[in-house]
């Protein structure tokens, strides 16, 4: 008997590592694309995969009304394994079965995967490539995606949950990626959409491509769906590999005493010898950022000299990049880092950027993640297409972020800080542990132009020479309000730093507040605007 039960156990491992046979294998090589089985083995460890409910079957009675033999493993890949040595669960799609279609058995294995998951506390990747639900068991599979889309919100803010769509990702398929933290895409092979091009045309009359539809160009660019894009499936997993570095295990982790080994697999010096070794040379911060405030400049430049080492992982790169969100090792420290980008819109903040800084920020804070917030912001963007796609309402969602946030908050005004856009930037009294400002910073209701073109209309249109009259204005107006000394004489400025000043100042703040504790609000949740 042994003999006989050992071969059988070893076909059927066979037939499940085959998918739906060696055609559909080729075909899914021939669009760039590895099988689920090619992809865990790729994402984990060597040797690290341990597969679980491979051999479980669709139920024959949904089968065999359509005259189709059960699928083995029924379409998804499920286990666990190590990444960089730390644990993580796993679940992929199969596409050459079924079209990697959700039925009933298969959402049985994704529960069971996830219930796994948030029981350990240790994080949970998903590999989509999938055509949805699958047709032929209805509700079953509708119900199906019910169960698991509670699971992703029962595990929200307490393990890390990722998703890669890998190639089609369609119906029900699409919400369990957006319950993630992250999305990430690959160009030219994902697409995510709702309802595709077949049902538009019929329900609208308008022709579109899958491409056009959900293609990563539309989720990474203008959706915001997607959080990173890549040029292929590697670089994909390995994207998640590197994001999984600067992430703890779970929301109850003690990250300071975690960090150390997550950086060191960063490939960052976590001593402080070595960091001085490994400091690279940066311009001056004065170089970097030109006083004048119309100047443009590019923030990352200023990210990569206040981390002094490459290890800026950028969130949402393509998409709203008035604003740039991402990790970095500080000073042998993981932070998360918002800041305004002044080559596009100037910095300004619109409903996209609002909703990319708030959704990282809630991020940070559920997972323990210090934030430090770059300023230089002229305003919310104005306009009547902003007013119109909810710009009040988006906007609200960062200032809700913000005062919401329990991590320590240090803020850090570059330049301009007009308005509305910099009370929502952190400022003190909306929660920030520390506030400075550097002396070219200029923090007031609006910039100098436009406030004497208000308040002084009538005495520079009357003027002899209304130019020089609007010149001598400004720099009444910036010597009395546009500067950073009136805030920091009133408290809103806890210290107005020299630009050399700043590393050494910033690292001191952020070895402070360690450890920091603050006791959310005693209530169910809020009612944040969304």
């Amino acid at each position: 008997m042994w003999p006989d039960r050992v071969e059988k156990t070893k076909e059927m491992r066979r037939r499940q590592k085959e998918g739906g046979g060696k055609k559909k294998v080729e075909r899914q090589h021939q669009k760039g694309k590895m099988t689920a089985w090619e992809r865990v083995e790729f994402l984990l460890d060597p040797g690290t995969f341990q597969p679980s409910g491979s051999l479980y079957e669709t139920r024959k009675d949904q089968d065999s009304r359509f005259g189709r033999e059960p699928y083995l493993g029924d379409g998804v890949l499920t286990g666990w394994g190590e990444i960089n040595g730390r644990p993580v669960c796993v679940a992929a799609s199969e596409f050459t079965v079924a079209g990697g279609s959700l039925g009933e058995v298969q959402s049985e294995k994704i529960c069971r995967i996830q219930d796994l998951a948030y029981e350990r506390r240790i994080p949970i990747i998903f590999l989509y490539d999938s055509a949805g639900a699958r047709i032929e068991e209805g509700i079953l599979a509708l119900n199906g995606y019910g169960k698991i889309f509670r699971r992703h919100v029962k595990a929200s803010g307490v393990i890390p949950q990722i998703a890669a769509i890998l190639g089609p990702c369609s119906g029900g398929a699409c919400y369990s990626g957006a319950l993630c933290d992250f999305i990430f895409m690959v160009k030219g092979v994902s697409k995510m959409c709702l309802t595709g091009p077949q049902v538009v045309e019929a329900v609208l009359g308008q022709k579109i491509t899958l491409e056009e539809l959900g293609g990563s160009s539309v989720h990474g660019e203008t959706s915001g769906v997607a959080h990173a894009l890549y040029e292929d499936e590697g670089c994909c997993l390995n994207g998640i590999r590197k994001l999984l570095g600067y992430l703890p295990e779970n929301s109850g982790e003690d990250a300071i005493k975690r960090q150390k080994e997550r950086i060191l697999k960063l490939g960052v010096p976590v001593s402080r010898k070595k960091l001085a070794e490994e400091k690279r040379t940066y311009p001056p911060f004065e170089e970097l950022v030109p006083a004048n405030p119309r100047s443009v400049y590019d923030v990352h430049k200023v990210i990569g000299k206040i981390l002094g080492n490459e290890s800026f992982f950028e969130i949402h790169k393509h998409f709203a990049p008035n604003a740039v969100v991402g990790l970095g090792v500080f000073d042998r420290r993981i932070l998360g880092i918002v800041a305004n980008q002044p080559s596009h819109l100037g910095g300004a903040l619109d409903c996209d950027a609002s909703d990319k800084i708030a959704r990282f920020i809630r991020f940070c804070d559920s997972f323990g993640i210090p934030l430090l917030t770059l300023v230089d912001v002229p305003a919310f963007f104005p306009g009547a297409a902003q007013e119109r796609a909810g710009i009040i309402r988006h906007g609200a969602k960062i200032l809700y972020g913000y005062a919401e946030a329990c991590v320590p908050k240090v803020t850090l005004i570059l330049r301009k800080a007009y308005g509305g856009a910099y009370i929502a930037m952190n400022c003190k009294t909306l929660g920030a542990d520390a506030v400075y400002a550097w002396p070219v910073a200029e923090i007031a209701v609006m910039g100098a132009e436009g406030a004497v073109k208000i308040i002084n209309r009538k005495e520079i249109q009357e003027a002899q020479d209304p130019g020089a009259e609007l010149e001598r204005r400004k720099r009444e107006y910036e010597d009395a309000f546009s500067n950073p000394f009136l805030a920091a004489r009133k408290g809103a400025v806890d210290e107005i730093l020299l630009p050399e000043e700043t590393i050494q100042r910033l690292s001191q703040t952020f070895r402070l507040l360690e450890g920091k504790k603050a006791d959310p609000l005693l209530k169910r949740h809020g009612n944040m605007p969304v």
